[in-house]
């Protein structure tokens, strides 16, 4: 496959679910996500390749070479944020393709047949954005999440992950490829390489993170006739833990920790009505776990203050907690080898976001590659990375599959363990339920 089919495929992908400033709008689950997918079907079939789709729609294009051998896997995610960036996710995908294709043509060539078979992948649900939590797909293959729970998540509309994958089709029931070993290629989304003028990152370890879910619960009452001493308002309480949750990073030095709060729903959401009840996700994260955790306890102690203060219930879980994960010394010396015969400049890079590899390092050995974003932006329409950091990626991308279906990693290259224990990177849905502090609720 050539440079310029790459580019024509990418950029065809990336006007399925467009938006009008070069992003693209394409959620799990949705008719734009269906379309991405029978792209990707179509692609497989143009190449004789098998598909199949798991019971959690996870995609998988298989080229046996050797019928019952294990499966190396390269790919990513074809879901999008809402409002979105072009380039995260699908273009780990598109280069997995294209990297299969090129090796394929190398061994009907005349090249060693290799001892492993090769799929590549498309992850359900990697984003999180429609369905809670994120990196689901590839968290269900790897045993980290149950897949009938994870079934029965529902979005803000009350849609199942079940019902949306039926509803588009894709909820599968094949068997997933057995794996040997995998291997993602991602847009940077920071700017350490942008900077340092490199193309290739070769990831050795990822940022520990948890979430809190929280639920602040208050009385609804009319806004023009209550009085404001006699008000318990969830949403002023609530926008007072969105500031807790932003200025906690104060309490550490810079950088040390990225804090959030991206999603907030209100009820009954009407302008004359005082809020009953605010539901919030706060997200913590650094390269540290006592940091997250000193973080976590300082905001559940300045909650239940503040729950005492304005006289209602504040309810907070702990939950989507992952372990730092720690990438096989042999995959990172992997891609310094093929970034330095490409002649490509690449450094060691830690990732602070989350990604399927994280998953699935913790099953088989795992290759984490990132190329460079413009500006270090990402999860918006102005997220880009340029076409010839693309094609370079695609040509290390390839240089590693093929080591991979040849065995590369099986010899030293065992998983390294997380830190914390086997059930610290799950999805841990109801533990330590931190504050519930009674005052007047609705």
């Amino acid at each position: 496959m050539t440079a310029e089919a790459f580019l024509q495929d990418f950029h065809h992908v990336a006007t399925i679910g467009a938006t009008p400033n070069n992003g693209v709008h394409r959620q799990a689950g949705t008719d734009e996500d269906r379309q991405t997918r029978d792209w990707f079907a179509g692609f497989a079939a143009e190449h004789g390749w098998e598909v199949r789709v798991d019971g959690i729609g996870n995609m998988f294009a298989l080229l046996e070479f050797r019928p019952g051998a294990k499966f190396v896997l390269i790919g990513s995610h074809l879901d999008s944020q809402p409002l979105g960036g072009r380039f995260d996710g699908a273009y780990g995908v598109l280069a997995g393709l294209h990297a299969a294709a090129r090796i394929e043509a190398n061994v009907r060539a005349g090249g060693e047949l290799p001892p492993f078979n090769l799929a590549v992948v498309n992850w359900f649900n990697e984003e999180g954005g429609r369905f809670a939590p994120s990196i689901m797909g590839s968290s269900v293959y790897a045993g980290i999440m149950d897949r009938g729970q994870m079934l029965d998540v529902r979005d803000l509309q009350g849609v199942s992950v079940r019902e949306a994958l039926t509803g588009i089709g894709y909820l599968g029931t094949d068997e997933a490829p057995e794996p040997v070993s995998y291997a993602e290629i991602h847009i940077e989304q920071g700017r350490i390489l942008e900077r340092e003028g490199l193309t290739i990152g070769a990831v050795d370890s990822s940022w520990y993170t948890q979430k809190l879910d929280i639920e602040v619960l208050g009385e609804q009452s009319h806004t023009g006739a209550t009085a404001m001493a006699d008000r318990h308002d969830a949403l002023v309480a609530a926008s007072k833990i969105v500031l807790m949750v932003h200025d906690v990073t104060g309490n550490f030095e810079e950088e040390a920790l990225v804090s959030s709060v991206g999603q907030l729903t209100l009820e009954p959401n009407s302008p004359i009505v005082v809020a009953r009840r605010v539901h919030l996700v706060a997200d913590l994260r650094s390269n540290s776990p006592e940091i997250v955790k000193s973080a976590r306890d300082s905001l559940l102690a300045d909650v239940a203050a503040l729950a005492e203060e304005h006289d209602i219930r504040i309810n907070v879980k702990d939950f989507d907690i992952r372990a730092n994960q720690y990438y096989p010394e042999s995959g990172v010396e992997l891609t310094e080898k093929m970034a330095a015969n490409l002649g490509l400049g690449v450094r060691r890079i830690q990732t602070m976001a989350g990604h399927d590899s994280v998953a699935m390092n913790r099953i088989v050995p795992s290759v984490m590659m990132f190329i460079p974003s413009v500006d270090g932006v990402s999860h918006c329409e102005r997220e880009f990375t340029t076409d010839a950091d693309m094609l370079a990626g695609l040509d290390a991308l390839t240089e590693v599959a093929l080591e991979l279906v040849n065995g590369a990693l099986l010899d030293g290259g065992s998983i390294p363990a997380a830190e914390g224990d086997a059930t610290s990177a799950a999805v841990v849905a109801d533990s330590s339920g931190a504050v519930a502090t009674a005052g007047a609720t609705a």
